[in-house]
Parts: structure tokens; C-alpha cells; sequence
């Protein structure tokens, strides 16, 4: 069971939270400068539009948030 207060984190994760999650999937130079939760892919994982800075600007993207029951941890990824 998801409880409302882990599901009141997981659909409102500070972009900090994105942020060291995408370095430990392993995209070490990757950081989002905002995060919007758009809602839950049909395969249950947690959505979000990211906003980056690249060269010339900003550009977005989304990132995926996947919450894992048997561990009780949490991966982010694209």
C-alpha cells in the first residue's frame, strides 16, 4: 500500500530530490532547474516535466519515477 503521505511525496518531489536520483541512474552532469508533476504512466510510474539549462537556454524534457514496493525505495529515470 502506497501511504497518502508517500504518495503526497512522490507527486510532489523537490527538484533536488530528481536531481540526485538521475546522478545515481547514473547521469552524473544531468541537473533539472524545475519539476512539474504531470500524473502516472499507465505502467505506475510517477511523471514529471523537467527543465534544464543547455547552451543558448532551456530546453525540458520528462523524467520517470518509479517506486518500488518489495524494496521500499525509489529510482528516477528517462
Amino acid at each position: 500500500m502506497i501511504t497518502a503521505d508517500l504518495l503526497a511525496l512522490l507527486t510532489n518531489m523537490p527538484v533536488c530530490m530528481l536531481n540526485k536520483g538521475i546522478r545515481e541512474a547514473g547521469h552524473k552532469k544531468d541537473e533539472f532547474t524545475s519539476a512539474r508533476f504531470l500524473g502516472m504512466t499507465n505502467a505506475g510510474l510517477f511523471c514529471y516535466m523537467v527543465t534544464f539549462t543547455v547552451e543558448g537556454g532551456t530546453d525540458s524534457g520528462k523524467v520517470f519515477v518509479k517506486y518500488d514496493y518489495n524494496t521500499n525505495s525509489v529510482t528516477v529515470d528517462y
